[in-house]
């Protein structure tokens, strides 16, 4: 190569290098700028802008090796395998020659059946959803009553025990301990299964007086305002709800009533759009009694069955925030008779006495008419669905046994006690 070849390939190799140096300039400051539109302080956008462009480049170079490899391994020899001498036409006897090239019908071989898998029943889900339970309340019952005993203050007081572990609460308890006393004698023995059924059979009559389904027919559209704290699982307990009623042939709408908590609206607009539902909402910040005013116009235009509206999961102490659920009530009752028809409050079952006391609280503040008790899977705290019910008066409405939407069921005692209280 000559003095001026190599004079040429040097110009232009300055000549490219420069107009690279000036692309990656301008590829440095669009990702410095795209930085600055996600709000990246301007001091840390260039750093940013040069840790974007390695990682690119090193995924380029991996995305590169991996093809050669895959590539390499591609045209790989395969082993040679030796071979197969040809057998001589003379050789081949007559019966093999006479033997037929295809099977027979019935020699052909059957695909392999593929195992049905059963599904497991609502009692079963229950049963499953209740287990922590099962084990924390009756089992250490059956251990406690295990060989005749006489009822006395001793067994009494261990039976008490057991059932303020499991968050029955400190009067339920009272009433079925009294309850269980009155009906042994002191000092007289009870064999295990005459305690066991009796305490059985006073959870369930005190379950059935709080048991009520939601009357759906009492009002079109038919209005479920949902209140809680957040991490109660609100808005999943919604979108179930919806599910379930849209399968039952129901029109429903969604109101995002929960416009203070990032991302709740765009949680409900999910399960709407799982469950084929409109989602009426509005600007994050906006005003809540807004979105519920808008909800129930949309609700009653489009002839819907059932407006199911979202508040947002403000803390029960707040006296003023209290005052603005209130007021979103006064615009659901001025836009459509009666409204709202339901107010459900959404509780955590896992978190024992503390979602009796917000549950106390909300009925003081906004009138709640009925229950939802979440995490009954994740909990040995199933006492608290007995609690709400016989301290509050208040009819639980649905119990979440489990993360399916089939998993969150309508109240059912006779259910609840015979998933709970059955032996294997």
């Amino acid at each position: 190569m000559n003095e001026e070849t190599m004079q040429k390939l040097q110009e232009y190799i300055n000549q490219y290098s420069t107009l690279f140096v000036q692309w990656l300039g301008r590829l440095l400051e669009t990702l410095a700028v795209l930085l600055g539109t996600w709000g990246v302080p301007e001091p840390y956008r260039q750093p940013g802008a040069l840790a974007l462009l390695f990682v690119a480049v090193s995924l380029l170079v991996g995305l590169f090796i991996a093809l050669l490899l895959k590539l390499k391994r591609g045209r790989g020899v395969r082993p040679s395998e030796p071979p197969v001498e040809p057998s001589a036409p003379e050789e081949v006897c007559e019966e093999e020659a006479e033997v037929p090239l295809e099977k027979a019908p019935e020699e052909e071989a059957k695909p392999a059946a593929v195992p049905e898998v059963p599904v497991p029943s609502l009692f079963e889900r229950m049963r499953s959803g209740l287990s922590k339970t099962q084990s924390a309340l009756v089992g250490r019952i059956d251990t406690l009553l295990k060989g005749s005993r006489a009822v006395d203050d001793d067994l009494l007081e261990e039976l008490e025990e057991i059932l303020i572990t499991a968050d029955f609460g400190m009067q339920t308890t009272q009433e079925l301990i009294q309850a269980i006393e009155a009906r042994f004698a002191r000092g007289t023995e009870a064999s295990p299964e005459a305690v066991r059924d009796a305490l059985q059979e006073e959870i369930r009559n005190r379950l059935k007086l709080q048991a009520s389904p939601l009357d759906l027919e009492k009002a079109v559209p038919y209005v479920i305002m949902v209140v809680g704290v957040n991490g109660v699982g609100k808005t999943t307990t919604i979108g179930k709800i919806a599910r379930q009623l849209v399968d039952q042939g129901k029109n429903v709408i969604l109101g995002a009533g929960d416009t203070f908590r990032a991302a709740a609206a765009d949680q409900l607009a999910v399960w709407g759009e799982r469950s084929g539902v409109e989602v009426i909402r509005n600007v994050e910040g906006a005003d809540p009694a807004a979105v519920a005013f808008d909800a129930a116009k949309a609700a009653v235009a489009r002839k819907a069955d059932v407006l199911i509206l979202d508040t947002a999961g403000r803390l029960h102490t707040k006296v003023n925030l209290m005052e603005e659920m209130k007021k979103i009530r006064r615009v659901l009752a001025r836009e459509i008779p009666g409204a709202p028809h339901e107010t459900l409050l959404v509780l955590d079952a896992t978190t024992g006495q503390n979602a009796l006391i917000q549950a106390r609280l909300f009925k003081e503040a906004v009138e709640v008419t009925g229950i939802a008790l979440t995490k009954l899977d994740g909990t040995a705290k199933g006492g608290m669905v007995v609690a709400i019910g016989a301290d509050l008066q208040l009819p639980v409405r649905y119990v979440g046994i489990g993360e399916g939407v089939e998993d969150l069921r309508p109240f059912d005692p006779d259910l609840f006690v015979e998933a709970l209280f059955q032996r294997d």
